[in-house]
């Protein structure tokens, strides 16, 4: 028997689905401002070394074979391999790879790593039909702007409940850059995001296994799937995202409208877009900061160390509260395991969260000396860090910003010096060095496959 239910909902919401719309099928082509214009190249230049860097790992090769299951048609790039599938697998493998390391960017005032699923679908679909730079990057920069002003819409509340964002509005942002390169109209472009809102993908469970990437694989896969069926005039929704039962009012009991419409065309979220340092969940980042930060300016050993303290917001071991992590994916969920790393090493990068770092013994006994206390007095973008040494010196930092934040954010010189450490390992530095430029220069191109065609070994 069906059980009927009231819940109070917002029926006077306006017409975001339409607005999103009308702004992704209508905005001028490359009428962007410059810093717009350099965030979106610096964001397509960090997605694709993280997708290269992660070409090989155990990750992707169990996702491809699952993709060779289904026979795909060679119709698209997997980055950094020799493999080509169907642009769906592709959307769907360069989504995972790109984020398998936890070392793409970040919107942070929403948590969302934007790129994973907007540049997966959107360079997969340009390859498969010939686009021109400009066409992508303008379908990257319109499909962040709806992802993560969807984020913002819906964003703690949403996350709160256990959603991993970058899923769960990642699909709007993929169906948006994807209907712009199909030059879908207004109407179509509603359908298509209607489409996609029907498909979020994720939940913060699966955070420290294979399945966290597979999210925004899994939501660029659905949403270039889902501008391709609305070209095909498959229908969904006009108020998808708004009616009191669309996404928005069923997944969070926030919605704040006006994080749609304020300053729409005029203020783009990828300029808020930031870039990781470190191999590993952002909020983890200001700790890691601190250590390394100490560690440097005092000479300290791991031997040397009794005990390090860290205050920190709640939601850092919400998230990565991981004790004793046994893989590398469980250590970027890991504060203990970072901390120890970055005063180790002096870095935290994808060799320091690897399963053979994770068991080093120098590494595991460092870690059981990291103590955290939440401290919500402190954002979580902050961390405060104590290191006493074993003959009673204590050292203290208070990090309000992390290194890689908007307020210190990474130059083009850190951006390709993370480029090369990703990419060298598996196309070497000379292609590496290449696919700056391009990246950097991508939309004078005159057809992307050209830089999906580098993108792959000899």
């Amino acid at each position: 028997m069906a059980h009927n239910t009231k819940v109070v909902a917002d029926t006077n919401a306006p017409p975001i689905t339409r607005i999103l719309a009308d702004f992704v099928a209508g905005y001028p082509a490359g009428k962007f401002r410059p810093d717009v214009e350099r965030e979106a190249h610096r964001t397509f230049m960090n997605w694709l070394g993280c997708a290269i860097g992660a070409a090989r790992h155990p990750t992707i090769e169990s996702a491809l074979a699952a993709v060779k299951e289904l026979a795909p048609s060679q119709q698209a790039t997997i980055l950094g391999r020799s493999e080509r599938v169907d642009i769906a697998s592709a959307a769907l493998l360069n989504g995972i790879s790109s984020h398998t390391f936890d070392f793409d960017d970040t919107h942070l005032k929403t948590i969302i790593h934007p790129a994973g699923p907007v540049a997966s679908a959107a360079l997969a679909l340009g390859e498969h039909l010939g686009s021109s730079g400009r066409e992508v990057i303008d379908a990257l920069i319109l499909g962040i702007d709806v992802a993560c002003r969807a984020g913002n819409m819906i964003y703690p509340e949403h996350y709160d409940r256990g959603w991993h964002i970058t899923g769960s509005t990642g699909m709007l942002g993929a169906a948006a850059a994807s209907a712009r390169l199909l030059h879908l109209d207004a109407h179509a472009t509603a359908m298509a995001l209607g489409i996609a809102a029907s498909q979020p993908v994720g939940v913060r469970e699966q955070f420290g296994s294979m399945t966290k990437p597979f999210h925004p694989g899994g939501a660029a896969r659905a949403g270039l799937t889902s501008a391709l069926m609305a070209r095909h005039g498959f229908t969904a929704s006009a108020k998808a995202i708004e009616a009191p039962r669309g996404i928005a009012q069923t997944y969070s009991t926030k919605c704040a409208w006006n994080e749609i419409t304020d300053e729409l065309g005029e203020r783009f979220e990828i300029s808020f877009n930031t870039y990781k340092p470190f191999a590993c969940g952002i909020v983890i980042h200001p700790s890691i900061d601190g250590c390394v930060q100490l560690r440097n300016a005092h000479g300290l050993r791991a031997e040397d160390i009794d005990r390090i303290d860290l205050r920190v917001h709640s939601l850092v071991l919400e998230l990565t509260g991981k004790r004793t992590p046994r893989t590398g994916l469980e250590a970027k969920f890991s504060v203990f395991h970072a901390c120890a790393a970055g005063v180790v090493f002096g870095r935290a990068g994808e060799h320091e969260f690897s399963d053979e770092i994770v068991m080093r013994p120098d590494v595991t006994a460092l870690r059981d000396r990291v103590q955290a206390q939440v401290d919500d007095s402190i954002d979580e973008a902050s961390a405060d860090v104590t290191v006493t040494t074993r003959d009673g010196r204590k050292h203290h930092l208070f990090v309000a910003h992390a290194i890689g934040s908007l307020q210190r954010p990474m130059g083009d010189a850190d951006l390709a010096s993370k480029f090369h450490g990703l990419v060298d390992p598996i196309l070497g530095c000379a292609k590496a060095d290449a696919l700056i430029t391009q990246s950097m220069q991508l939309a004078n191109a005159r057809d992307v496959r050209a830089i999906a065609t580098m993108a792959t070994p000899s």
